[in-house]
């Protein structure tokens, strides 16, 4: 299958990249992600192949179609083509959910986020190539959040409430010293479920994914969806696998959240999410809690 095959038929889906389309040819249905802005590192769309090979059979991926190098030649840039996976995204079919189900859900996405928690890394870092090998990058928080400082243009009074949360997340998170696979973007937009079984059927879009702590996509999973039988569910799930409480799990989750919520909130007028990401971190700053959120800036 090729792109020009493709190329007539394409549909934006859903998503903030807008690089991602739905493709139809000869009744088959794939999903075309294409690697245009220069963000992207060059081998992008091999770095997500190697990654979807990599957690095969261990956490449900779409099977790759076929993989594109970028053409500076023609222009054309790298492509990614996956199956197209039926099924319902985790946001849409949340809130529709009942106790039981929400609790049952998160349950399989805490096992997903336990489950790449327990694949190895020896640095912690981004992936330089289809090799999956690793420049190393670690991070401080301390240091984080004085690098993201300017942007964040915030008050004296609340950069020194994040410096202080910063620190006791610091405190928190440095006994943890194994790295792991982090896909850095798992929250339930990214995950195809089964309507009928609430199965994880396809876990989707890995270009943040790094080795990293192996709390991180639990934090993700729980930033902006807390509604009770849901975190507990993820919490249940992701301790079923990974040992330990769910208590500490939690606290460790939300300590390694802080990464991404000063690099989101620092960007807080790029989108949406971007911006209810700042005045969660904002108020966690304020309160000197990482568990806090201003009301009605979750889902409950």
């Amino acid at each position: 299958m090729s792109f020009g095959e493709l190329g007539g038929g394409l549909q934006p889906l859903d998503g903030w990249s807008g690089e991602t389309f739905l493709a139809e040819a000869g009744g088959e249905r794939s999903v075309v992600r294409v690697f245009a802005d220069p963000r992207h590192h060059p081998q992008a769309a091999e770095i997500q192949e190697a990654l979807h090979r990599l957690v095969r059979g261990l956490v449900p991926v779409p099977d790759v179609l076929e993989v594109r190098r970028a053409d500076p030649a023609t222009g054309m840039p790298a492509l990614l083509v996956t199956e197209f996976v039926e099924g319902v995204r985790g946001d849409l079919l949340l809130p529709d959910l009942d106790e039981a189900q929400r609790r049952r859900l998160g349950r399989g996405l805490g096992e997903v986020a336990a489950t790449l928690a327990g694949m190895p890394f020896l640095t912690a870092g981004t992936f330089a190539d289809r090799d999956l090998r690793v420049d190393a990058f670690a991070v401080d928080l301390t240091e984080w959040v004085g690098s993201h400082a300017e942007r964040l243009a915030w008050s004296p009074a609340d950069m020194a409430g994040l410096r202080e949360v910063a620190a006791d997340a610091q405190y928190l998170l440095d006994p943890v010293v194994r790295v792991s696979l982090v896909h850095s973007d798992l929250n339930p937009k990214n995950i195809v479920i089964d309507p009928e079984t609430l199965s994880v059927r396809a876990v989707l879009d890995w270009e943040f994914a790094h080795a990293g702590s192996p709390f991180t996509d639990l934090g993700n999973l729980l930033r902006f969806d807390r509604d009770a039988a849901y975190v507990s569910g993820v919490l249940e799930g992701y301790v079923a696998v990974r040992g330990g409480s769910a208590t500490d799990a939690l606290d460790l989750a939300r300590s390694a959240d802080l990464v991404a919520l000063v690099e989101l909130g620092a960007r807080r007028t790029d989108n949406p999410v971007a911006a209810q990401a700042h005045d969660l971190l904002l108020e966690i700053a304020r309160s000197g809690d990482v568990h806090s959120a201003p009301e009605g800036s979750v889902r409950r």
